[in-house]
Parts: C-alpha cells; structure tokens; sequence
C-alpha cells in the first residue's frame, strides 16, 4: 500500500509543479513550433484538466484501496498523452523530442498500473483507514 501511496503522491506533486506554466506558455509555443496555436480553448483546457487531475491523483494517495476504482481512469489519462505521442511521432507529425516530454507520463502509466495490482480492493462492510461522519439521509 505504501508503493501506491509514493507513486500517487508524486505523480501529483510533479504534475502541479509542471503544468501551471503551461498557462504562461501560450503565445511562445506558437513561436518557437510554428504555426501558431489558433485553439485557445483546447490548449487551456487541456491545462486545466491536467491540473485538476493532479488532485485526483492526491485524493488516491490517501488512501489506494479505498479509491483504486479511480486508478483506471488515472491509467487511461496517461495512456491518452502517451499514445498521442507515440502515434504523432509515428505520422512524423513531432519530433523524438517533443515526444519525448510523454516519458514521465509512461513511466507514470507503468508505476499507476503497478498499484493497481498491489493496491487490494476494499472489501464491503471492512472500515476504511479514511474517517467519513455518519450522515443519515432522511
């Protein structure tokens, strides 16, 4: 469990230390990639998804096996980026370095998928090391 908690809690500080420029960094990757990006919306959502994702990925850490549904689509988050590279570099559409910024995110897949495996299932009626008041709804 502590494996899945490390990995959790690292994969999510790394990503809020690395994807705030992002937001900062609009008009230069037009510059030094030409064209220029002409799709505002998609860039900084982007941003914001992957920025929030990031808290996900911190909710999972307290806890594995209380949240290890979340693990699949924390996977699937980063198997998108780095089969989009991989693909795009396949076109010739980037270049080895431009794809290479998916290799965080590849070793991240791999360490998520671990943790999937060692993280057991909470199983129902056992208690959670998470404390959740008991609400009672009418």
């Amino acid at each position: 469990m502590k494996f899945a908690r490390t990995v959790f809690w690292i994969a999510g500080i790394y990503g809020i230390l690395s994807l705030p420029p992002l937001y900062f960094l609009f008009d230069s990757v037009g510059r030094t990639h030409p064209p220029p990006l002409t799709h505002p919306l998609f860039y900084y959502g982007f941003a914001g998804v992957g920025i929030a994702f990031q808290f996900v990925f911190m909710l999972i850490a307290t806890n594995p096996a209380r949240y290890r549904p979340m693990i699949v689509p924390s996977v699937l988050e980063k198997l998108s980026y780095v089969a989009a590279c991989a693909v795009l570099h396949g076109q010739g559409r980037i270049s080895f370095a431009e794809a290479a910024s998916g290799l965080p995110d590849s070793i991240f897949l791999v360490l998520f998928l671990a943790a999937f495996f060692i993280a057991a299932p909470v199983k129902a009626g056992s208690s959670s090391r998470v404390w959740m008041p008991n609400v009672r709804i009418p």
